[in-house]
Order: C-alpha cells, then sequence, then structure tokens
C-alpha cells in the first residue's frame, strides 16, 4: 500500500526588498529579487529610486515623490503575509520617513513583525553616492530601533560611527560592537558586519548580538572588483530569515502556551542562517566567470547555472 504523505506544501516566505533599482541587473532592487527567487522565497518589490547605472557606474537618480512610494507600500502590505523585509537604497531624508512610517503603520506591534534587514546603503561600488550625507543620522534614528539585522560594510560602517574604517580584524570587532551599540538593547538584534573591504586574502564577516561574536569566513576569490555583494548578502540573510520566522511561527500556533511575543533571533538561530547566507553569497561570486555582464565591476551568478546543480 503507498505511504500516505502530507499534502501541503512546506510554506514559502514572501520576502519584500524595499530599494533602488540597477538597470544592469547587478544590485539593488533586481539582486535581491534573483536572490530570493534562487533560495525559494517569493520575491517582492517596492521601487525607492531609479537609476541610471551600469558595472561601470552611475550616471542619474531619480525619487519617486513620497505619497508614490506610500502607495506602493500600503498596497502591497494591504494583501500580502509578509515574512521578511529588507530595505536597501533609501536614497535620502525623505525616503527613510516615508519608508518608516509605513512600517511602524503596519507593523505596529513588535509581536507582529516580521524580520527587518537594513542595509545601509551609502556608495556604490563605482564610488557614486546612493544615501545623501544629511539622511545617515535619520536612518540610525528611525531605521535602526525596529531592524532585526543591520548590514553594513566596513566604510558604511565607518560613517554610521565615526571610527576610522577598519584594516584588521581586531579593528573589525570593535567597530561591530559600535554599532551594535546604534540598536535597541533588546535580545536577538545583530550587526552583521560585511569585511569584504579588508584586505588580505581571506575574508571575515562578523555578526554580533551584543554578547555573542560569530565569524564567517572564506577565501577571496580572484575577480576583482565585484558589483552587488552587499545586496546579495543581505537578501540572502532576509530569506534565510523569512524561512526562520514563519517556523518559528509554526511552532508557536502549535502551542497554544506560547508566550506572546515576537520569535528572538538566537545566537544559534542566528549562526544558521548567517552561515547559509554567507554559503550562497560565495556559491554566486564562484559563478562570475559564467556572467558577462559589463566591462566594469563583475556581477554576480545569482541563478543556478544552467546543466550545474552545485
Amino acid at each position: 500500500m503507498p505511504t500516505i504523505t502530507d499534502p501541503r506544501p512546506a510554506p514559502t516566505p514572501n520576502c519584500v526588498a524595499i530599494a533602488g533599482v540597477d538597470p544592469s541587473g547587478g544590485a539593488g532592487l533586481l539582486a535581491d529579487i534573483k536572490t530570493f527567487t534562487a533560495l525559494g522565497a517569493f520575491g517582492c518589490g517596492v521601487v525607492t529610486a531609479l537609476t541610471a547605472q551600469n558595472t561601470q557606474g552611475v550616471t542619474a537618480i531619480h525619487t519617486p515623490p513620497p505619497p508614490f512610494l506610500t502607495a506602493q507600500l500600503d498596497t502591497l502590505f494591504a494583501d500580502l503575509p509578509v515574512a521578511a523585509i529588507k530595505t536597501g537604497m533609501l536614497g535620502n531624508r525623505a525616503v527613510i520617513e516615508t519608508v518608516t512610517a509605513a512600517l511602524r503603520r503596519w507593523f505596529p506591534d513588535p509581536a507582529a513583525q516580521p524580520p527587518v534587514v537594513v542595509d545601509p546603503v551609502m556608495i556604490a561600488t563605482s564610488g557614486d553616492r546612493l544615501l545623501d550625507a544629511d539622511a545617515v543620522s535619520l536612518l540610525v534614528e528611525a531605521l535602526f530601533p525596529i531592524a532585526t539585522v543591520v548590514t553594513p560594510n566596513l566604510p558604511e560602517a565607518a560613517a554610521l560611527t565615526g571610527l576610522p574604517e577598519a584594516t584588521t580584524r581586531a579593528a573589525m570587532r570593535r567597530t561591530a560592537e559600535r554599532v551594535r551599540a546604534l540598536l535597541p538593547a533588546t535580545p536577538g538584534r545583530w550587526v552583521f558586519l560585511k569585511g569584504g573591504h579588508l584586505p588580505g586574502d581571506e575574508l571575515i564577516d562578523l555578526a554580533f548580538d551584543g554578547e555573542t561574536m560569530l565569524e564567517f569566513r572564506a577565501p577571496r576569490q580572484p575577480y576583482g572588483a565585484l558589483h552587488g555583494t552587499g545586496c546579495t548578502l543581505a537578501a540572502a540573510i532576509t530569506v534565510e530569515l523569512g524561512f526562520w520566522y514563519i517556523g518559528q511561527n509554526a511552532l508557536r500556533g502549535d502551542s497554544p502556551a506560547a508566550p506572546n511575543a515576537a520569535p528572538t533571533l538566537t545566537a544559534e538561530a542566528a549562526q544558521t542562517r548567517f552561515a547559509a547566507a554567507h554559503r550562497y553569497l560565495h556559491r554566486a561570486i564562484g559563478a562570475c566567470p559564467h556572467i558577462a555582464a559589463g566591462r566594469g565591476a563583475q556581477p554576480l551568478g545569482h541563478m543556478p547555472l544552467r546543466g550545474h546543480n552545485s
């Protein structure tokens, strides 16, 4: 007699990226959606900026008016059960205020808020500024209080903290501690410090929640300047937290005695989820030789390659 299996499919997390559009596809909203899809989530996006951009640089930026941005957010959140949210390029104070207001309006109860990953995008790989200088403090004041994870790279972390850009592992640890101090003292809030700018043949990323420091290492691959690594890693973390969130909610739903509180991203859970995102990033970097998309910084291979299952 055949075995009876549960016909219900495993839940697919709905992940939302709130970010700018890079027409070359290597970074921003398009890279986020590729990452969401490759890792098994249903990807959605809200456009915070339209850029005229390729692998060599940014030539123009158009920001939608705040009422239209609000309409995008409200229309999406009114319909979609969200498992995780990522913010990327926000551009200016008006965009930050609009996005923050929408998140607080739709998720006023911390117990009902899905994970929020804040990628504090400030400067493109090409060196073009993507966040107004006068908006950095507002980003910290408005969005950091509701962030589950903040994912700066070393230059961004220096801008956030006022510290010199880290050039050693010890300096990275001090920087991670300083960025974590910008987040609420609530358990389960993490800074994931991306170390791609650190000199040397080994890449080191750090994650810190105020108590536990996690390290993620990988050899530096010989592909020169890369385009979209920060967006991709933050998007992968978003997907992993989306799967974690719906799993935690399923466990809470099965237990009538479960407390009415948002699940806490423990060190054990963070290790597992961050490590999976880190592995995906380095697989995508490893696929760079198969991507020929421009004459500037090298885009990543986000999607599985045809004929390759690894």
